[in-house]
């Protein structure tokens, strides 16, 4: 597979004004529930009505989604908005329904992405459709995995692609819910700058009120357009009820967002410089992350020098530290000088931590 122009052709075709935006609520409930959030999402920036009718859930038990009958619910968006409808498919049965429902968009979730064989599954039933076809990144961060499953979709037949980055699975506890790992998805643009990347705060943050500068960090990175989980009830809704937002907060989501202008030199200029310090931010968080986690191991550290009454300072490890720093410092380019300040720098943090936990 490579990267084309063509890859585009689906969503420049829209003739938007704005990022692509994918709304609606994570599951489809009742009928009822899904006309009342459409008609409030009709006339906004909203291109695509989405709705999860198949729900994959972790464990057996929770609400698995309404099944093929809210197809029918979909079908009656369309004709009464006028918008497109887009859901989620896991299988090749889901696929066929969706098709015969006319269903104008499909997504493939993390769970699936994560399995060439449902992959390939999928493809096989996808050969050929002109409908757009989005793939979510598997919930592990691995971007061969992602990139296969693309492939596997775009061998099929299927020229009308897109990727959504909703973030990564991690047994540690973080502000989010699926870690973004910004960097992976960068790396996906600079390999395939023309593949569509949405990108899907509401799985990202797990928390409606960090939708915003989650989708501010995606627009700032050249994403082509956000899908947010969005319910006129989002405390009572039937899954995911934390991550939901109101249509009307939607709407104003939509008007504070800074949207980047590529009309001329200049702008092109700036749009640049701010996807480049857009990267720096996201790596500078990285390695604010890094060194807590660093502090952590300190303080285990001082907690069993104190147990076994061993002093803080152990030259022989500093030094041998530094001087595996500096070496891998210098294959990334960076000085000797630069190193030694910053690893001292550390290191006297790590000492403050062990001595409060000795002599607290």
């Amino acid at each position: 597979m490579e990267n084309t122009k063509e890859m585009r052709t689906w969503l420049d075709d829209l003739n938007l004004d704005h990022p692509l935006v994918i709304a609606g609520p994570c599951s489809a409930e009742t009928e009822e529930q899904v006309l009342k959030i459409a008609h409030e999402l009709k006339n906004t920036d909203v291109s695509y009505f989405r709705a999860g009718i198949w729900k994959p859930r972790t464990r057996p038990g929770n609400f698995e989604g309404v099944g093929a009958l809210g197809l029918k619910w979909l079908q009656k968006v369309k004709a009464e908005t006028g918008m497109k409808v887009c859901t989620e498919v896991a299988n090749a049965a889901h696929v066929k329904l969706a098709l015969e429902h006319d269903i104008d968009l499909l997504w493939i979730g993390a769970r699936s992405t994560v399995s060439p064989f449902i992959m390939q599954e999928i493809a096989d039933a996808l050969n050929g459709t002109d409908k757009p076809v989005l793939i979510k990144n598997p919930v592990n961060p691995d971007l061969s995995l992602w990139l296969g499953g693309i492939e596997r979709i775009y061998k099929s037949g299927v020229k009308n692609i897109g990727a959504i980055h909703r973030g990564f699975s991690t047994y540690q506890k973080t502000k989010y819910r699926n870690i973004p790992e910004w960097q992976l998805a960068i790396e996906f643009q600079n390999k395939f700058p023309d593949i569509p990347l949405i990108n899907d705060p509401s799985h990202i943050t797990g928390k409606r009120d960090m939708i915003f500068d989650v989708s501010q960090t995606a627009l700032d990175l050249n994403f082509d357009g956000l899908m947010i989980e969005t319910h006129y009830d989002p405390e009572n809704a039937w899954s995911d009820a934390a991550q939901q937002v109101t249509p009307e907060t939607l709407v104003q989501i939509m008007k504070d967002l800074k949207i980047r202008k590529e009309s001329d030199e200049e702008a092109e200029y700036n749009s640049a410089l701010n996807n480049l310090r857009t990267q720096i931010d996201v790596i500078d968080n990285q390695i604010i992350e890094q060194i807590g986690k660093r502090m952590v191991a300190a303080d285990a550290i001082g907690a069993l020098k104190k147990k076994k009454n061993v002093a803080v300072l152990q030259s022989k490890r500093w030094n041998e530290i530094l001087g595996k720093m500096v070496l891998e410092g210098e294959q990334h380019g960076l000085s000797e000088e630069f190193i030694l300040k910053m690893f001292k720098a550390i290191h006297q943090e790590s000492i403050n931590h062990q001595e409060k936990i000795i002599n607290g």
